[in-house]
């Protein structure tokens, strides 16, 4: 045995023990739902009297939905002398003036309507944040992004909770406002589904610590000065100021059972950009805050679970290695039997892990039609794949301290409305990923490998190189199609959130 083989033995078996064991992390967090899935939180008590509620609307050119999410905001059900709306808005184009014009409308509904317009963009999100709760009235602050939609009982449905003094954050479940826009928003979906429903659940009713998601959420005050404040030194300023809050002995509230609709991207240049800023920011935060979860004064299991989670994008990492000594590109010595006896973990543990995590989360959610979402799921995997290079970029900027601002996901109003109407023309584009490109050459070698598996009779390869040619292929596609604007006549559905539509066109 030479070297070479000795080296990819060592590396191989690496990358097999990384990808086991966040796999069985998987499997762990779907025995947690199942044993805590039913333990409904309820209110320690009600309030005799309603607490003022301030609504934060963090916005950055979001001039297609404004209007939707203001006329949303105009219509939920509490006092309106208990409630504060405050757009905090950094825009530079039309939606200023949008949000002036709906802020004196609302004005003049009898609202209490604070307006900051910030000329720059001094911590992005946060910063905008920052900002408004120094002028808060409220003692609880509801943070909504602006491509969300809430329901008219939202804020009734959390407000009761912090009658509770130990309750720092409440956190709604997301939903989906454009899920059957494309077959790419209800792979989104999926896996959103598994994140907000397993995932969260999971953590916060078993004791562990769980994460704001930036929006969706109400935030006691008094919670986040006493854990520091928003900082701005991560991309993920939600996560950051979470496990601060926590490890300062605040309790945090997942309730899954109420959805906060909002708008999935609808390209896959907007779904990379998304993604990319999360991935970066969540192994920013891992940097920042691990160190200091090991050191507090909290029970191991906590420690545990709190390193897989902010350490799970690393993942990426190890699937790219994966991708670049699979088979046929194995060394001398390692023959297609003893590939497929080193595989079968990986499949047991994180691809069957997968599998199961995604067809549980839909089987709660939609009981008698999960079947229909589960045949879904090869794409899912296969966009897993796909994005992995996009992903692992975000991964090593992090790691390397590559300095990158908040690059906002554009969202143009798509909602359950059924008018059509020509997205190409919209003036807000996704920032286009040099990714495309290496994309493009792991679905070339991935073809040839299928194609090498089948010319070798090698069979039980053919699946899962397949799966993996189409994911980067898609992935590289869709970026393609956007980049080139292939298929630019396509009609898409547009919902700007008033009776009559308006048409979307570039100035």
């Amino acid at each position: 045995m030479n070297w070479e083989t000795i080296i990819w033995i060592i590396s191989y078996a690496i990358v097999l023990v990384g990808l086991c064991s966040y796999g069985i992390h998987r499997y762990t967090l779907i025995y947690l739902y199942w044993k805590h899935s039913k333990q409904e939180p309820k209110p320690a008590k009600k309030w005799d009297e309603l607490p003022v509620v301030t609504v934060q609307l963090p916005v950055f050119n979001e001039q297609y939905v404004m209007e939707r999410l203001l006329g949303a905001v105009s219509k939920i059900n509490y006092p309106q002398d208990k409630l504060q709306i405050q757009i905090l808005d950094d825009s530079t184009d039309e939606t200023v003036e949008i949000c002036q014009k709906e802020a004196a409308k609302l004005r003049a509904q009898g609202f209490d309507v604070e307006y900051l317009h910030r000329t720059d963009r001094t911590g992005f999100k946060a910063g905008a944040l920052e900002a408004g709760t120094k002028s808060a009235k409220g003692d609880f602050l509801f943070i909504l992004d602006a491509d969300f939609v809430p329901g008219p009982e939202i804020i009734m449905d959390m407000i009761h909770f912090f009658t509770d003094e130990k309750i720092g954050m409440v956190q709604t479940r997301w939903g989906h406002l454009n899920r059957e826009y494309s077959l790419l928003t209800r792979v989104q979906a999926m896996f959103l589904d598994g994140h907000l429903l397993l995932e969260q659940t999971s953590r916060n009713r078993s004791g562990r610590f769980f994460t704001f998601n930036g929006t969706g959420g109400m935030w006691r005050k008094q919670c986040i000065e006493d854990a520091g404040g928003w900082e701005y030194d991560t991309l993920t300023e939600d996560m950051d100021l979470s496990y601060r809050a926590q490890l300062k002995g605040w309790n945090f509230i997942f309730l899954k059972d109420v959805v906060c609709p909002a708008e999935l991207p609808v390209d896959m240049d907007g779904f990379k950009s998304q993604q990319h800023r999360w991935t970066k920011g969540s192994i920013q935060t891992c940097k920042k805050m691990l160190g200091t979860i090991w050191k507090a004064p909290v029970p191991l299991y906590i420690k545990l679970e709190a390193t897989a989670h902010l350490t799970a994008n690393f993942a990426y990492l190890l699937l790219i290695f994966l991708c670049v000594y699979s088979y046929p590109a194995w060394p001398e010595g390692i023959t297609p039997e003893l590939g497929r006896y080193l595989s079968l973990p990986i499949f047991l543990f994180a691809s069957l892990s997968i599998i199961i995590f995604y067809i549980v989360a839909q089987h709660q959610l939609h009981p008698r039609t999960w079947w229909r979402e589960a045949l879904n799921l090869p794409l899912l995997l296969a966009l897993g794949i796909g994005m992995s290079i996009n992903n692992q970029k975000a991964v090593l900027e992090a790691i390397f301290n590559h300095k990158s601002g908040f690059v906002r996901t554009p969202k143009y109003g798509i909602g359950e409305k059924k008018e059509k109407k020509d997205i190409t023309k919209s003036r807000y584009k996704a920032l286009k990923s040099v990714a495309t490109v290496l994309e493009i050459v792991f679905a070339a070698w991935f073809a040839y490998a299928t194609w090498f598996a089948i010319s070798e009779g090698t069979w039980m390869s053919v699946p899962f190189l397949s799966i993996f040619t189409f994911g980067f292929l898609y992935v590289a596609y869709g970026s393609a199609a956007n980049r080139f604007n292939w298929g630019k006549n396509k009609d898409v559905i547009i919902d700007t959130g008033s009776e009559d539509a308006v048409q979307v066109t570039e100035k």
